[in-house]
């Protein structure tokens, strides 16, 4: 049996408020993640990852309060993540009840933060998010949100992550993000064929198709999206029905 592909809504969370932007800007509240986390995972949601987009030193106490309300209202795993930098971090959502964590920037600034949480928790439970624009011919990695343009390439860094520990790549084009008009298929099928760990892509979801694409084209084994969740756009029992019908191995 093929490993089935996995959908997980993504909540962008700012003041304890789920939020949607596009291309990271625009910023505007969608609803209580408790709540709209609840109906997904009702829903038929595979997993959720839920990121803290102002995360700062101050709320982190409150981010990890949610994540604790969040593992009592929900039953599939969960990754968290926004500002972890440290094994303390970690330490203090997982025992919150979040699944996994995902690390993006302070990753890129000391990579060995990957080495060191995949020996502390293992590298099932660390997730490297990776923010990307395609620049100059090249796709680089942005930190910061999307905000700080690095010099470090996409497909090294990914390959260098995954010998340091990682276990997952949540990958996200940054040119394709909240613009509906289809994932990044040719970076995520790169990607996909340049590490050993699974690969989520993200970023650019308009409809059914664009979910079929990705995972035959771009070889993601799950695919990540918001707005067209938040908004009803797509109701992910009719895209999961709607996947299987294509040939795309799902679990209802």
């Amino acid at each position: 049996m093929p490993l089935t592909k996995r959908i997980i809504p993504c909540l962008d969370i700012k003041d304890g408020q789920t939020v949607k932007g596009i291309n990271f800007v625009n910023i505007q509240a969608v609803g209580d993640p408790v709540e709209l986390g609840s109906r997904y995972a009702q829903m038929g949601a595979d997993e959720l990852v839920f990121l803290d987009i102002t995360a700062t030193h101050e709320k982190r106490k409150t981010f990890a309060e949610l994540v604790t309300r969040i593992a009592r209202h929900i039953n599939i795993p969960f990754t968290v993540g926004g500002g972890i930098s440290s094994v303390d971090d970690v330490s203090v959502l997982l025992n919150a009840g979040a699944d996994k964590i995902s690390v993006n920037s302070a990753a890129v600034r000391n990579p060995q933060l990957i080495n060191d949480l995949a020996k502390q928790f293992g590298s099932q439970c660390v997730v490297l998010a990776v923010d990307t624009k395609f620049v100059n011919g090249e796709w680089i990695v942005f930190l910061n949100g999307g905000r700080i343009p690095t010099e470090v390439r996409t497909y090294e860094w990914v390959k260098r992550a995954v010998d340091l520990g990682a276990g997952e790549i949540l990958l996200t084009s940054m040119d394709h993000d909240g613009t509906k008009a289809g994932f990044a298929v040719e970076l995520t099928r790169m990607v996909s064929e340049s590490v050993s760990v699974p690969v989520i892509a993200s970023g650019g979801a308009g409809n059914m198709d664009h979910f079929v694409d990705v995972f035959e084209q771009g070889k993601a084994d799950a695919a990540l999206a918001a707005s067209l969740f938040h908004y009803g756009e797509i109701e992910l029992p009719d895209l999961k029905g709607y996947l299987r019908s294509k040939g795309v191995e799902v679990r209802i």
